[in-house]
């Protein structure tokens, strides 16, 4: 029997709700228990970025299109559409509806798009738009919303005019800036929409039934959603919010919860249990980025190829990660994308960094002697302070002070907070990452695009913007590719960022639950098809 001491840790830690209640899958009522790494910052879809927040997004919202069973796009809100270089019409289904059981409409996404490109809202994804017609110069150069491309025919038919030929605009309309929003709703709200589950509505197949902050949430089937005899599950319950991948394994050794990613720790605990282990690669890359605004020394490339020698991205992945699957990185386009008849990276490869402790000393004497230093101060790195960032951090501290004689401040924070001060440049370096947002290289090319707000660094070169256009502005899949080829070189060449891996996940799943789709676009895992046997 636990003691009285244990047993108020365990209410400190856990809140009762999740003590008591917390089953990792109930075949009669349909139900799963699962843990996520952080509570979701911004559940508004206009200007939601981050992984926690998408995940649960696209759980209770859906787009035009979504992803199917194998990545396939297929109809949400519209049942059938058409696309030319000049524009895309959508025929929304009529009993796509609002979880007040109201009809979704054309009317919503034009309220929604506009809202994104209007400058007040400050949206970093407002670029993800630039396609339609308008957008940019809305966006960047006071036009009126108005004035973008898109108009409701009617209340069931979307027309959308496009700024210039996109290849993959079809991809888009399964992304999350791009969800409806309804007016009414969203004006009564204002300021305070997405701020509590009371404060959000819903046209995707489940809803958001309670959120107690920085505690837990849950997700139930949404009665109104127009596919919802496909949707098997009842009930989605997230008792636990933690970074921690032992407390996470031992919540799903003990029947808490239904699946668990490993680290090195876990997977031979999980492996002395005899549990079958799973893999998937997310399509994500992570990456150092460099501060590249005026005021801080990163913004020098001779500092920045001098830490880029001395970085060793198998030492990384193999030595101090240790997790299969995980491959080092080499470029920030991975190596799953495709590009015109085998993968981008067979066709373009990236171009090689040397490990070279000499060569990054020489770089660091040209780089003092630019900025008239006699002694580098110290750098600041903002990482995440889960068990593995802090690890990682730590790892690249050390490489620094060893190689190079630099001092670097590590700068750990909680996911929310870290957003915050990558999106104000805090920082020197910070540890990032990107998952895909659809599927064309586009999706990791224009992130260091000047106008991308994602770009934390403000990295900004006219050659590199130049290549972005090009790709944007073709539907020639030579011409595409042969600029992507170009701004990988840019990126290597100058040092923008350092590559270090191409995650893999490893991970455990109760074995009555079935129908999970991992996937790389979209939020992930999806319980779209999931039930328990």
């Amino acid at each position: 029997m636990p003691s009285l001491y244990q047993l108020l840790f365990l209410i400190l830690l856990f809140p009762a709700s999740a003590i008591c209640l917390a089953q990792a899958v109930d075949a009669n009522n349909q139900s799963i228990s699962i843990a996520i790494g952080a509570e979701p910052p911004d559940l508004n879809s206009m200007t939601s970025t981050d992984q926690s927040s998408i995940f649960i997004l696209d759980h209770v919202m859906q787009g035009l299109l979504r992803f199917g069973k194998d990545g396939q796009l297929l109809g949400g809100v519209a049942e059938r559409w058409t696309l030319n270089n000049e524009e895309a019409v959508f025929w929304l289904r009529k009993d796509a509806l609002w979880s007040d059981g109201r009809a979704v409409t054309a009317h919503d996404f034009v309220y929604a798009w506009r809202t994104v490109v209007d400058p007040k809202t400050a949206s970093q994804y407002a670029f993800i738009l630039y396609p339609i017609k308008n957008a940019e110069a809305i966006n960047q150069r006071g036009m009126l919303a108005e004035e973008l491309g898109i108009v409701a025919d009617s209340d069931f038919v979307l027309r959308v005019k496009l700024e210039r030929p996109c290849a993959y605009f079809l991809s888009l309309m399964a992304f999350v800036t791009y969800y409806p929003m309804r007016e009414d709703f969203h004006q009564t709200h204002s300021n305070q929409y997405a701020a509590d589950a009371g404060k959000l509505l819903f046209n995707g197949p489940f809803i958001l039934d309670k959120w107690v902050h920085g505690a837990e949430l849950a997700l139930v089937k949404n009665q109104f959603y127009w596919d919802r005899e496909h949707v098997r599950l009842n009930r989605i319950e997230v008792p636990f919010i933690t970074t921690d991948t032992s407390t996470t394994f031992n919540l799903f050794k003990d029947n808490k919860i239904a699946m668990a990613g490993l680290d090195v720790a876990t997977i031979s605990n999980a492996l002395e249990h005899r549990l079958p282990i799973k893999k998937f690669n997310d399509g994500a890359v992570f990456y150092l980025e460099f501060n590249h605004r005026a005021n801080r020394l990163t913004r020098n490339k001779n500092l920045r190829k001098a830490i880029q020698s001395v970085f060793n991205a198998n030492e990384l992945v193999n030595k101090v990660i240790g997790v299969p699957g995980n491959k080092p990185g080499e470029s920030l386009f991975p190596q799953w994308l495709q590009g015109k008849s085998h993968s981008f990276r067979q066709e373009y490869p990236a171009q090689k960094v040397h490990f070279n402790i000499a060569k990054g000393k020489e770089y660091l004497a040209l780089a003092k002697k630019e900025l008239q230093l006699k002694k580098f101060p110290s750098l600041t790195l903002l990482s995440g302070d889960s068990p593995g960032a802090s690890v990682q951090a730590e790892y690249f501290q050390q490489v620094l002070s060893r190689y190079l004689g630099l001092e670097l401040k590590l700068d750990k924070q909680i996911f929310k907070q870290r957003l915050a001060k990558m999106t104000s440049g805090d920082f020197d370096l910070v540890a990032a990452g990107w998952g895909p947002d659809y599927n064309d290289p586009m999706t990791f090319a224009d992130l260091f695009a000047s106008w991308n707000e994602n770009n934390r660094g403000r990295y900004s070169s006219e050659e590199y913007d130049q290549w972005v256009k090009v790709a944007q502005g073709s539907s020639d899949v030579d011409v595409r590719m042969s600029a992507f080829g170009k701004l990988q070189h840019i990126l290597i060449e100058n040092a923008v960022l350092i590559p270090q891996y191409e995650r893999g996940y490893v991970y455990v799943q109760n074995a009555h639950l079935t129908g999970v789709v991992r996937r790389i676009f979209g939020g992930d895992p999806s319980y779209y098809y999931a039930y328990v046997e």
